[in-house]
């Protein structure tokens, strides 16, 4: 499965097309499913361009991007603590949600992570365990009591170096041999993002692309929108 990212917590001053209003978001997931991606991750926006978990703009942005794409093309949100740092509050808006996406991130480095992951399930929201190499999160995430309940893992390899990322994302699998059966997204991100993903498409696993993790294609040139980045992800033979 691949996955596109449409814009992450990026701001439209790291690249001129990052999607970030409703309607931006549901051009681009149009144009990114047409190139080949099946599932698709976003950040619903305030006026300023910062990610934000109130219900009437995550309702505004799911609901824009699922009139626009194929029915059966599931739509997950974030919940990034950026977004609101008080566990409490991530909670408790995400129960507030009057529209529902199919499936949210969770970050399970972050305090609260299993607060906000039953709110989710009590939705029957499924939940994406956010796995953060150089972090604790896969420790964490193997003693709670959701482990066995995730919808997949996100294996998120935070080292941007090209030369040194896949050897992360290698060891972070070790880590998350547990996990299994749960399927497992492997990602990377900038300079690490093109090597993490051939590497997931040589295990077999599923994996994610888009302007959240990186902004260029292969060869170094700017991406000049999610659909060329999804384009280039299956050339690399990245699964439907």
């Amino acid at each position: 499965m691949l996955q596109v990212c449409l814009n992450g917590p990026r701001t439209r001053a790291e690249h001129p097309t990052l999607p970030v209003s409703p309607s931006e978001l549901a051009a681009e997931a149009a144009r990114a499913v047409a190139a080949g991606a099946a599932d698709i991750h976003l950040h619903a926006k305030d006026a300023e361009g910062r990610d934000a978990l109130e219900p009437r703009l995550v309702a505004e942005a799911v609901t824009a991007v699922r009139r626009a794409v194929p029915r059966g093309v599931r739509i997950g949100v974030t919940t990034g603590a950026w977004a609101a740092p008080d566990p409490g509050e991530r909670a408790a808006l995400v129960r507030s949600w009057t529209v529902l996406s199919d499936h949210a991130s969770v970050n399970w480095h972050e305090d609260g992570a299993e607060q906000v992951a039953e709110a989710l399930l009590d939705r029957e929201v499924g939940v994406e365990a956010g796995i953060f190499s150089g972090t604790d999160a896969a420790r964490r995430f193997f003693a709670s009591p959701f482990a066995g309940r995730a919808l997949r893992v996100l294996a998120e390899v935070t080292d941007t170096d090209a030369a040194t990322a896949e050897r992360v994302a290698l060891a972070l699998l070790a880590e998350l041999a547990p996990a299994r059966p749960t399927p497992v997204l492997l990602h990377g991100e900038d300079g690490g993002a093109w090597p993490v993903l051939r590497a997931a498409v040589r295990l077999g696993l599923d994996t994610r692309v888009g302007l959240e993790d990186v902004l260029v294609l292969p060869d170094g040139t700017e991406a000049p929108d999610n659909a060329a980045l999804v384009r280039a992800a299956r050339e690399a033979g990245a699964a439907e």
